[in-house]
């Protein structure tokens, strides 16, 4: 068996300097805790190159005792605990004593302090946990702690580090915690030699907001508070219609600590529920308050995560609180309040002169009223007698006499008026801008017809005067026999036409072709399928020919299509640039991480900035996503990416949100056509599963179903 042997003090730091400090963020988080247990009312945290270079914190605080400056580098030295019993109500930031030590042993320390009424301060030196002399120096009252080459004797936790853009997302993403959950205090963080946020330091929570999440997030919040037994909540949470794309704005403090609870996420979510978009999260900022012994807060090296004793009281308080703040705004609909009507509205005293007056205004109103709608009708039935004109020619007196009665009376050119012809459902308008006619090709074949007195069925190949009079056309017939019909038109047809519209191509009514531009020419055969019909307009019901019943989901079958068609692509997608960009803000963590990865979104698209303070300008989007879903796929991919997949696993998260934003939703109202293009991809077994993984269609057999009404 190996010899067991205790580990040296330095190694022993190590290790417990990997599982205080796991970045540069986490340094700062420490700092910043010893500082607001010490009372500073203003904190000042400097950063450079992402905290590797250079972590300043300056406070101003009570101070430390120069004797007490090499103490408060050991490990498990503390002025916040005493006995046992004091691990069962902690009420401070800090209280392990194991910050200091750790952050020594993995990099070059400089403290400098002074208490109030001391008359110098004192400075200590440190590098790798090797402690110098403490040495006297002028200094204003409170600490300074400076932290310099992060892991400069740890390589191998080095080469782990990130980019510096992300450490200083996430060390700013930690000031925005610490701002909010201290409203009181004062921050002001600085990244290589540039303010990035200060707060005020009023106590107002809102101020606070403002200052760390920005306007576009503080001016859509609801204020909330209540109280559940011990259990207090305060804060504010998002209006319904402002929801989310992910849960990254949701903001939890138990006691003054951010912390990260799942049993909180639920309360909050529980209270928005049948009143938030589905696929939307809420946002918040709410503060937690309970007896300090009713908490765990030592469940984490990390310090995020807590226990509660009652777990059913503190969800119970934050649920009715969200719910109390929702019902006293309105709901999801803010609908303005109607003002209650004057009293003198119900009664009014008049004589008998002022009544009949008020009756005679009435009177004209509605005669008025009913001399406008009698000229509407008028102007109808001319519209229609028009129509009738067009399609039964006039001689040559009754046209003159129709263009007279037309005429304006006040000069000027006669208003544009549609004329609609029953057989093609094509619009012949009169252009006031030139005097000419635009008339579809069967209505210049009909007047051709009708002026040189040959009845208009024979010129066109109908069948007697019946012909002239409108009717439907079926729907079955084939576009080759309306372009047929089109083409059979003498040429003394396409000259009328060439002088009633000088200068102008002549526009058949019906493109040529077989079939629409746009739209896909199904297969002669029958297919070996039929579509029952469609439920809760997202489930498609289809009966195949073996006797088999399919429920097919839509959303899921149009998604699966929308993906392989992206990653099968050979071409990069077609690309829309936004008439006006847009500003997507998001938490400063998730921007760093969608800036790192800026040529994956060129790649699939997306033209994006850095807009500063945690906001990226998009510019321009795939011509598959709707301008409107662009901040949600961002949200949605930066959530993603948290993970630290690898390259090809973000790309496919990528192109598994697009396609989802892309496809069919389940609740809209679909053409005929596209359910049958779904089907007939699910049916020839293209699709199975959406992205997901979740299954696109359901079989159910014949017998099946006839086992569910007993008859099997």
């Amino acid at each position: 068996m190996p010899e067991i042997r205790q580990l040296p003090a330095h190694v022993a730091d190590l290790i417990a300097a990997g599982e205080v400090v796991e970045r540069p963020a986490s340094v700062v988080k420490e700092l910043v805790e010893n500082a607001l247990d010490a009372g500073a009312s203003a904190v000042v945290v400097e950063i450079r190159r992402g905290g590797m270079g250079l972590i300043r914190v300056t406070d101003n605080g009570c101070g430390i005792a120069p004797s007490q400056l090499p103490t408060a580098f050991l490990r498990h030295a503390t002025s916040k605990l005493r006995r046992a019993e004091d691990l069962g109500a902690i009420g401070t930031l800090g209280f392990r004593g194991e910050a200091l030590a750790a952050i020594a042993a993995v990099s070059r320390v400089e403290i400098l302090t002074r208490r109030a009424g001391d008359a110098a301060g004192a400075v200590l030196r440190l590098e790798g946990g090797q402690a110098g002399q403490v040495e006297e120096a002028g200094a204003p009252e409170g600490t300074a702690i400076a932290v310099r080459d992060l892991f400069f004797n740890t390589p191998a936790r080095l080469k782990f580090m990130r980019k510096d853009s992300a450490e200083t997302a996430a060390v700013a993403g930690l000031m925005q915690h610490l701002a909010l959950s201290h409203p009181a205090v004062s921050f002001r963080f600085v990244k290589d030699g540039t303010e990035a946020m200060h707060t005020p330091g009023d106590g107002r929570l809102d101020s606070a907001v403002y200052a760390a999440l920005g306007r576009d997030f503080a001016r859509g919040l609801v204020a909330a508070e209540g109280r559940g037994g011990e259990v207090a909540v305060s804060g504010f949470i998002t209006a319904p219609l402002m929801g989310r794309g992910s849960r990254a704005m949701q903001t939890f403090f138990v006691n003054g600590r951010y912390i990260k609870s799942q049993l909180l996420t639920a309360a909050l979510e529980e209270g928005y529920r049948n009143q938030i978009m589905k696929g939307k999260f809420p946002g918040c900022v709410l503060s937690v308050t309970l007896p300090a012994a009713a908490v765990d807060v030592n469940v984490h090296p990390a310090k995020t995560q807590v226990k509660f004793a009652r777990e059913r009281e503190v969800f119970d308080a934050v649920y009715h609180t969200v719910l109390d703040a929702l019902e006293a705004r309105g709901g999801a609909v803010a609908a303005p309040p109607k003002a209650a009507p004057r009293p003198e509205a119900f009664f009014q005293r008049m004589d008998a002169a002022a009544y009949r007056a008020q009756e005679a205004e009435k009177a004209a109103a509605r005669q008025e009223t009913a001399s406008r709608c009698t000229d509407a009708a008028a102007y109808h039935a001319q519209g229609r007698k028009a129509a009738e004109g067009v399609r039964s020619p006039l001689s040559a007196p009754a046209r003159e006499a129709s263009a007279a009665a037309e005429a304006p009376l006040f000069g000027g050119k006669s208003p544009v008026r549609p004329v609609f012809d029953t057989e093609w459902k094509h619009a012949a308008v009169a252009d006031s801008t030139g005097g000419f006619t635009y008339r579809t090709v069967r209505q210049t074949q009909d007047t051709e017809s009708g002026r040189n007195g040959t009845p208009a069925s024979d010129t066109a190949g109908g069948r007697g005067p019946a012909a002239q009079q409108p009717r439907e056309r079926s729907s079955e017939e084939a576009p080759s026999r309306r372009m047929s019909a089109i083409s059979a038109a003498p040429a003394s047809v396409t000259a009328r036409a060439e002088l009633e519209m000088p200068g102008k191509p002549l526009i058949p009514a019906i493109p040529d072709g077989d079939q629409v531009p746009g739209q896909q020419a199904l297969p002669a055969e029958e297919a070996p399928w039929r579509i029952a019909g469609e439920v809760l307009r997202t489930y498609i019901v289809c009966e195949s020919a073996d006797g088999c019943v399919w429920l097919i989901d839509k959303h899921a079958a149009h998604e699966r299509i929308n993906f392989d068609r992206m990653c099968s692509a050979k071409t990069p997608p077609m690309r829309q640039t936004l008439l006006q960009p847009a500003a997507v803000q998001l938490e400063r963590e998730d921007a760093a991480l969608l800036l790192e990865n800026l040529e994956l979104l060129e790649q699939a698209g997306f033209a994006c900035e850095d807009f500063g303070d945690g906001a990226v300008l998009v510019r321009e989007v795939p011509s598959d996503i709707d301008a409107g879903d662009a901040a949600a796929v961002l949200e949605e991919f930066a959530g993603q990416l948290r993970a630290g997949r690898s390259l090809e696993e973000r790309r496919e998260s990528l192109l598994h949100t697009m396609a989802c934003k892309a496809a069919i939703k389940g609740g809209w109202k679909s053409d005929p056509a596209e359910l049958r293009v779904l089907v007939d991809k699910v049916q020839r077994g293209e699709v199975r599963f959406c992205p997901h993984g979740r299954p696109v269609a359901v079989k159910l057999t014949k017998y099946e179903l006839e086992k569910m009404f007993k008859r099997a």
